[in-house]
């Protein structure tokens, strides 16, 4: 079983960028499970519907998402879509699913996404006391378990990777939107990355426009957000996981520049 999770997406760019390439990458590398994050889609800032729609139609399996999950108010419209799963450590009666089982080739695959704490202004349940639980309910429940944890420090990331060994498939994060190179199977056999990049404008910053996003630097002024123009990257990871044992046999980083 191999699976894809690609690197958040960077607005309709990133989203053109996803059909020029994923095709490509699912029949090279034999992929049969994708999940992308969308949090960033709707240029820069959450999720429509049709940015939804429109990943979908590359056959991707789900979309998790972040920190903008709220940010067009229209996802209240599709929030509850089987494929759509939002941070699992929102505030509970938060709407949305925070994970979900999927099947393929005979396989039940859970995945969870859940939200860091450190440097994210966002209210949210600690993600090691939600995960401990989340992760020894869907034990009994799914056979292969993935967790895109999105989240700004490197250390929580990495703790969690460590905190969860051997109980996970696989533990990858998202949100910096730069690439980590400590792609690694952990001692007791989670596939764990910290970050696995973004898909969207090569030459901005984590997807921004350059010009402006220097000036809010050097001014310290309000100047607002764009999306990058030009040409584009497509980040993300593989796990091959054994059929046997449900645990990871390889990782392998995706970088098209």
């Amino acid at each position: 079983m191999k699976i894809l999770a690609v690197g958040d997406i960077i607005g309709s760019a990133g989203i053109r960028k996803l059909k020029n390439t994923l095709s490509k990458i699912r029949e090279n590398e034999n992929i049969d499970f994708v999940i992308v994050n969308g949090e960033n889609s709707a240029e820069g800032m959450g999720i429509t519907e049709r940015n939804f729609n429109d990943i979908l139609a590359e056959k991707v399996d789900v979309v998790t998402m972040g920190n903008h999950t709220w940010g067009k108010k229209e996802i209240f419209k599709f929030i509850d879509h089987p494929k759509l799963i939002r941070p699992a450590n929102y505030p509970k009666g938060v709407v949305g699913k925070g994970y979900n089982i999927y099947k393929c080739k005979n396989k039940k695959i859970a995945v969870i996404n859940l939200i860091g704490r450190v440097d994210i202004n966002i209210l949210s349940e600690n993600p090691f006391v939600l995960a401990k639980e989340l992760v020894a309910k869907l034990q009994k429940e799914a056979d292969i378990i993935i967790i895109d944890f999105h989240a700004e420090a490197t250390a929580e990331k990495i703790a969690l990777g460590y905190f969860l060994d051997g109980k996970v498939t696989a533990i990858y994060g998202t949100h910096t939107h730069v690439q980590t190179a400590d792609e690694t199977i952990l001692e007791k056999g989670t596939g764990y990355i910290t970050d696995i990049g973004m898909t969207g404008p090569k030459k901005s910053v984590i997807g921004m426009d350059v010009d402006a996003s220097v000036k809010r630097f050097e001014t310290t002024l309000p100047e607002r957000y764009k999306i990058a123009t030009g040409e584009c990257i497509f980040n993300g990871v593989i796990f091959d996981v054994d059929d046997n044992t449900n645990k990871v046999k390889d990782i392998k980083r995706i970088n098209i520049r």
